[in-house]
């Protein structure tokens, strides 16, 4: 299919000069024109023109104000028409001024038509090379982020693709994943990226819930169906009706309740407790569970027809530890999100915090980061937040020191933060007993009571 010609409105009070330069552009471009200020302002207003060729002195009073009218309004609104601005040569002050204020060149009367054709020719170029990189910068922006989601790395892009995959589906989802990877977003993104996102998404976290009311609140009951059901109330599947329902946390789920679940997935319909009346539900469910359910199928605590009915479209939430290269996207994601939120000036990440903070273990996973960035950005004092206003990393599970941490802390700093807490673990196995602490490892009294003095620890007891 033949690309479009791009669009060219020149403003020129002088006829012969107007038609002169559409003659001179006609072959090549879709060339209008338009003689005073007015007919310049209702040109834009119709139709955003690729590039604007401006003569700053325009009726109806003939001086450069009238250009920097019609200048303002084509760079209105992020608007990407490009200004090329035409003036005499007494005018060239005004012509800065112009590029100053948005206008891409200027061109001096008399025009030399040649030369227009070929400045012409690079603005368009140029704005043509501007908005492919805006688009390919939107579709990376659409690929890495999902609704309150980042990521760059490849287990995230493929939770994007699955979000995608699924949004229009109404098969039941199950995503699995530690706690604190962002279940409840992903259900979320699931939900609002679908055909449901009008539809109410609510959301149950099992494990919240008493296991004498979750059946109640998930079902609903009628007035009196036990004590304390002083009237009848809508249970979670109904108020879910036309959406999506979220369950966390689903292994959790009482043995009883598993019995019911299954059958509302079955017959698409929930019967109120006190109630044996069926009611219809229209719902796209998603469950979510950080323990492995297969394991509890086998080990008999978890139903294995459930399971079945749960596990149509898996979708694994990978730890923040197996996708450290998202760790300063989300990081800066997070802080933008939060100033903005908060009314807060603009902060920026050191390149060295971020460094640092992908050095970190993340037990608690994407949680544990957004709340270590709401702490930090809070506390921390001007516009650019560094390595200093971070507070220490709490120890690896596998203590490893990752080099970023080296880097940043220096090796002498890592190695004495890493020796004082093999001393400190030690200390408190033994009970505060530096004798066999030392003892455990393999170190002799004078070895740990100059290590213990070394590092300030307790005086506990030496033997």
């Amino acid at each position: 299919m033949a690309r479009a010609r791009s669009s060219v409105l020149v403003t020129e009070d002088d006829p012969m000069m107007a038609e002169q330069l559409r003659w001179a552009l006609k072959d090549e471009y879709s060339v209008r024109w338009a003689a005073d200020r007015f007919q310049a302002l209702d040109a834009l207003k119709k139709s955003r023109p690729d590039l604007l060729l401006l003569d700053l002195c325009l009726p109806p009073e003939n001086v450069p104000e009238e250009g920097f009218r019609i200048l303002r309004a084509a760079r209105a609104g992020g608007a990407d028409t490009t200004v090329i601005v035409m003036s005499a040569v007494e005018e060239r002050e005004a012509a800065l001024r112009a590029i100053s204020e948005g206008a891409y060149d200027f061109l001096s009367k008399p025009l030399d038509l040649a030369t227009l054709r070929v400045v012409v020719s690079r603005a368009l170029e140029r704005q043509a090379l501007e908005r492919d990189n805006r688009r390919l910068r939107n579709e990376l922006r659409d690929r890495h982020h999902i609704d309150g989601m980042a990521g760059i790395s490849l287990p995230m892009q493929r939770v994007f693709e699955a979000i995608r995959r699924v949004a229009d589906s109404p098969v039941t989802v199950i995503l699995e994943g530690e706690s604190g990877t962002g279940k409840e977003v992903v259900a979320r993104a699931i939900h609002f990226s679908g055909a449901r996102r009008e539809g109410p998404f609510i959301a149950v976290h099992c494990a919240a819930l008493p296991e004498t009311l979750i059946e109640a609140e998930l079902f609903g009951h009628e007035k009196g169906a036990f004590t304390g059901a002083t009237g009848a109330r809508v249970g979670r599947f109904e108020a879910a009706d036309g959406g999506t329902l979220f369950l966390d946390e689903v292994a959790c789920l009482p043995a009883a309740t598993q019995i019911k679940l299954l059958r509302v997935l079955e017959e698409r319909a929930v019967e109120r407790l006190g109630s044996n009346r069926p009611r219809r539900v229209d719902i796209r469910l998603v469950a979510a569970t950080n323990e492995n359910l297969e394991k509890k199928v086998v080990q008999g605590e978890f139903r294995e027809d459930l399971f079945f009915r749960l596990n149509v479209f898996p979708i694994r939430l990978p730890a923040l530890r197996e996708r450290v290269e998202d760790v300063p996207v989300l990081a800066e994601y997070f802080l933008k999100k939060l100033c903005e939120d908060r009314g807060l000036p603009a902060r920026r990440f050191s390149p060295e915090l971020l460094q640092s903070l992908m050095g970190r273990d993340w037990r608690g996973n994407v949680r544990e980061l957004r709340n270590l960035v709401e702490t930090i950005a809070l506390l921390a004092d001007g516009e650019m937040i560094g390595v200093g206003d971070l507070p220490p990393a709490p120890p690896r599970r596998d203590g490893f020191v990752p080099l970023a941490q080296v880097q940043t802390l220096g090796f002498k700093q890592t190695v004495q933060d890493f020796e004082r807490r093999i001393l400190l673990e030690a200390i408190t196995r033994a009970d505060g007993v530096k004798a066999r602490a030392a003892r455990d490892l393999g170190l002799d009294a004078a070895q740990m009571k100059y290590l213990v003095k070394k590092y300030s620890l307790w005086s506990g007891s030496d033997s």
